[in-house]
């Protein structure tokens, strides 16, 4: 299925075939750490490769943090790590102005965000003052402290994880932080074949120890550059602003999806389109993404949730019943 537009460039082929051998590098590398979960997978490369970030949201031990570990040995880049506690401070990630006697003067001294990869562990730990340090960082692509403005690298990618059990002593994340966040998914428990294959590999030591990182800052900023040239048909972006549409006007939703939702469901379907070495999107793939794209950006109304209904099941309701655009 095709939707052609006389605008649209066509990418050679070559160059779709260093983007499917480097993607999957990546995601063979990744997998051999988790095991089992493919698509779960696949989902968080394609959130790394539309520049969004990933918030994995599942019971403890099931690889939330081992799955942000592992994409970030894959690549030969910085990775900093932030235990997110309710004593964190804003400055901890951001940074801080400290006066050097030898100078003189004000030296900036880089929080923890400063790095390719970011994993904030067990995010909704901290207070809603520290988790807001995260805002300007994670949608500019920048910090600003005292006024001076500083560049984050390229690529730049924050993987949060929280436990959606465990509620004492955490905040919930405010709406604004979470339309932030590109992709919510669940690695969920694995099957029993997968199970019994991680307490092989993994009894006696960690795999992560056993993995090399197969690209470098510079190869996965090629495939953002790359994935961006692939093309849109208008009918396609129709379908997509339809589905925002159809959660704004929902009668079982109280907050619909955003503008930037809109945005973020367009750029994660060209990197999905591009890992399947197409440089075009279909309608599945913007159906396969809407889910987990979103559901997290969605309240449910008080009536709708006391009768069991979900953000993720009403978006895959209003996914069947919209028209999808067919060939033109």
């Amino acid at each position: 299925m095709r939707y052609p537009d006389p605008g649209g460039q066509v990418a050679a082929s070559p160059e779709w075939d260093r983007f499917i051998e480097e993607f999957d590098a990546i995601r063979s590398n990744v997998e051999r750490v988790i095991q089992g979960k493919p698509s779960e997978v696949g989902l968080a490369l394609v959130a790394l490769v539309a520049e969004g970030h990933l918030l994995i949201e599942d019971v403890p031990g099931v690889g939330k943090t081992m799955l942000a570990k592992a994409i970030a040995r894959s690549i030969d880049c910085s990775f900093r790590r932030i235990q997110f506690t309710p004593d964190l401070l804003p400055s901890d990630i951001t940074g801080v102005n400290v006066y050097n006697q030898e100078e003189r003067d004000f030296e900036f001294r880089p929080g923890a965000i400063f790095a390719n990869i970011v994993l904030g562990d067990e995010i909704n730990r901290a207070s809603p003052k520290t988790q807001s340090a995260l805002l300007e960082s994670m949608e500019e692509r920048q910090v600003t402290v005292d006024g001076m403005t500083y560049e984050l690298g390229v690529p730049f990618m924050v993987i949060a994880t929280q436990n959606p059990i465990e509620h004492e002593g955490t905040y919930a994340l405010p709406e604004a932080q979470l339309d932030r966040f590109m992709v919510r998914l669940a690695i969920g428990y694995p099957g029993a074949e997968a199970e019994a294959q991680i307490l092989e590999t993994h009894g006696t030591h960690s795999a992560l120890d056993d993995i090399e990182p197969v690209t470098d800052a510079a190869g996965v900023a090629w495939l953002i550059a790359a994935a961006q040239h692939v093309h849109v048909a208008d009918p396609v972006r129709r379908y997509v602003v339809s589905i925002a549409e159809a959660t704004r006007s929902h009668p079982d939703l109280y907050l619909g999806a955003s503008p930037r939702a809109s945005l973020m469901l367009v750029r994660a379907s060209r990197a999905l389109a591009a890992s399947e070495g197409r440089d075009y999107v279909v309608p599945d793939d913007v159906k396969l993404l809407a889910p987990p794209v979103l559901a997290h950006r969605l309240i449910v109304s008080a009536d709708a949730s006391m009768s069991g209904h979900t953000p993720d099941s009403l978006v895959r309701g209003m996914l069947e019943e919209l028209p999808v655009p067919v060939k033109g």
